[in-house]
């Protein structure tokens, strides 16, 4: 038996982000996100939306850009306080102690020194959607730990210890149980 319900957002887990964004002339921020997807490849593209009414709604509508930075699960407090706290009125770099570096292929935007994968983004198109802004994005540039790549220089994100969120909550990734294709895979 199901019961039947009425629409809502359930789709779970997803991604949880912490958006960095800057304009110039302006204070670094950072916005907690669970509402980011992959909608191309080539380009790389993504989307993440944005309440309306968020501080950082308007730094990245103005400036054009943002940083997506994957979070580890050792940075799940800070996440968390940078979903809750606004920066209308915080210091969120301070607030989590986190560390605003430089992004290369972005003008304003820092990146999260502290996040092992950045993704450096422009924004190409807004669709305004009701209570979000979705905001689609040419990915310019990936920053990656050294830490994350084997010995021939592939990318093994499972040593990220990256978090998801689910339902209200923060949740680790747990190891890989097949790799695509292995359904099929001769043995």
């Amino acid at each position: 038996m199901k019961q039947n319900w009425k629409p809502g957002n359930l789709l779970n887990p997803v991604p949880v982000v912490m958006l960095s964004c800057a304009e110039e002339g302006g204070k670094p921020n950072i916005i907690t996100l669970a509402w980011v997807g992959t909608v191309c490849s080539e380009p790389p593209m993504l989307s993440v939306s944005i309440r309306k009414d968020r501080f950082s709604h308007g730094i990245v509508s103005r400036s054009g850009e943002f940083a997506v930075n994957l979070v580890p699960a050792k940075l799940a407090k800070a996440c968390d306080l940078c979903g809750v706290k606004s920066g209308r009125d915080t210091d969120k770099f301070a607030a989590a102690h986190l560390t605003a570096a430089p992004a290369p292929n972005l003008k304003y935007a820092p990146l999260i020194a502290e996040c092992p994968v950045n993704l450096e983004c422009r924004v190409e198109k807004v669709l305004e959607l009701g209570s979000h802004d979705m905001f689609v994005a040419r990915i310019v540039g990936v920053q990656v730990e050294d830490s994350l790549l084997d010995k021939k220089g592939r990318l093994d994100l499972t040593k990220a210890d990256l978090i998801v969120y689910s339902h209200g909550e923060y949740a680790p990734l747990k190891e890989s149980i097949g790799k695509f294709g292995f359904s099929v895979k001769k043995k």
